[in-house]
């Protein structure tokens, strides 16, 4: 929240209202009240949490005072601009006026960064955003519990206004395992540094990141600064498997009650291929590489609005096909419906990419990190093949898919990464016909 001029309480008491929270919003549900009726408050202290159908925000008050009423109860849906509370101030307290420009964690407490340092990340450099950083209580409290310095804070990217750290900012920080945690300052003498050209970026229509795609562009970047990318490509033929789940799908669709798509089948095969090389499924931690006892299976999936989510499928390896299936239609849904929960998205240890869902033959995919290594499956697409068998070759109509499987160079090397995608295309090749659902 912005302010500007001051305005006078009307004799000692302050209606607070629901804030303008954006351009397009109208309401808010209240999440959770920090205060009861008879505590104090002090000007700039988060009043309450409150979200809408886009984002999560903590809400300051704009007074110093007692909190005499609170007009609505958690869970409740306020019309912008509704008194929601009445706070008593001393009737001479100037009240900070509010603008019409969006509510973010607004903060008493002001850590002011050194000019524009950098930050080496073993193969990077990150330089801190904004020399005005403001961590709200909330932020400062979470940052005391998991031991996260001021200038820790500083390098996680922001998405509040005005470059302010958001609460979802810090958990996903947190969850991605802290990659700035033993990040040092260092100053930049003789070794390269990017020129800071002047591109003709030409004119057209200005279409704003919202939210999730600035998160994304930051993770890509992020992903390709800190792991050595490679790509391993090969091919497997999928006939078997095409021709099993044709046949199958209706009758699975009115045995289980759930539709039998390609996805179901393709993180089978690459749970059992992570059983067989267990180091893919690790993530580095320093000079430490961390080797996962869980077979968490991501699978990125793109919103109606365009933006890229990764539902998570948890214990994959320990789950038969009609619970994997049944996990991922009901991820599906709750993707297509926003209704995706934090735990719906944390916890993978490898992900998988569809590529082919949108004509594509392959991918080269950029690693979800702190994950090893992320699979791309193509389209599968029909094709003459010439089959070796004993009694001579021939040609034939087949199902075939190109797999292509990006790795972080640092734990994992060429033979692993060949293997394990080899092994993986095995699988989907040797597939049985005659399963039983």
């Amino acid at each position: 929240m912005e302010t500007n001029k001051e305005i006078p309480a009307s004799a000692g008491i302050y209606k607070f209202k629901m804030p303008k929270l954006g351009e397009s919003i109208t309401e808010a549900a209240i999440i959770k009240w920090f205060k009861n009726v008879g505590d104090t408050i002090e000007e700039d202290e988060i009043l309450l949490e409150v979200a809408t159908d886009k984002v999560d925000s903590e809400v300051p008050s704009l007074v110093t005072g007692v909190v005499s009423e609170i007009l609505y109860k958690q869970n409740d849906v306020i019309k912008i601009g509704e008194t929601i509370a009445i706070i008593k101030t001393d009737g001479k307290t100037a009240v900070k006026k509010e603008e019409t420009t969006q509510i973010e964690n607004v903060n008493p407490i002001k850590k002011k960064a050194s000019k524009k340092q950098s930050v080496s990340v073993k193969g990077g450099a990150f330089k801190v955003a904004n020399s005005n950083l403001f961590f709200s209580p909330l932020i400062v409290s979470i940052a005391k519990e998991h031991h996260i310095s001021f200038e820790e804070l500083a390098r996680i990217s922001a998405s509040g206004n005005k470059n302010r750290l958001r609460k979802s900012d810090l958990m996903s920080y947190i969850e991605e395992g802290r990659p700035f945690k033993f990040a040092q300052p260092v100053v930049e003498k003789n070794g390269f540094q990017i020129p800071d050209l002047k591109f003709d970026k030409g004119t057209g229509k200005i279409v704003e990141m919202d939210r999730m795609r600035q998160m994304i562009a930051d993770r890509m970047v992020f992903s390709k600064h800190t792991s050595p990318h490679v790509t391993a490509y090969v091919e497997a033929d999928l006939t078997n498997m095409v021709e099993w789940r044709n046949k199958m799908k209706v009758p699975f669709l009115e045995k289980y009650n759930q539709k039998l798509t390609f996805t179901p089948l393709f993180i089978e095969a690459v749970a059992k291929a992570i059983v067989d090389y267990p180091m893919i499924n690790s993530s580095l931690d320093g000079k430490n590489i961390i080797v996962k006892e869980d077979i968490n299976i991501g699978m990125a999936a793109a919103l109606p609005s365009g933006n890229l989510i990764v539902p998570v499928v948890k214990n994959a390896d320990k789950k038969n096909l009609v619970e994997l299936a049944t996990d991922i239609n009901s991820l599906a849904v709750k993707a297509r419906e926003n209704k995706l929960k934090t735990d719906d998205l944390s916890g993978s240890t490898f992900t998988i990419s569809n590529v082919g869902t949108f004509g594509s033959v392959m991918g080269t995919p950029i690693i979800n990190q702190p994950e090893a290594a992320i699979l791309a499956t193509g389209i599968i697409k029909k094709r003459a093949e010439v089959i070796e068998r004993p009694d001579g070759d021939s040609i034939e109509i087949r199902s075939m898919m190109y797999l292509s499987l990006s790795f972080d160079h640092r734990i994992v090397d060429g033979f692993l990464a060949g293997s394990f995608l080899r092994r993986i295309g095995d699988y989907m090749e040797k597939f049985d016909i005659n399963r039983k659902i």
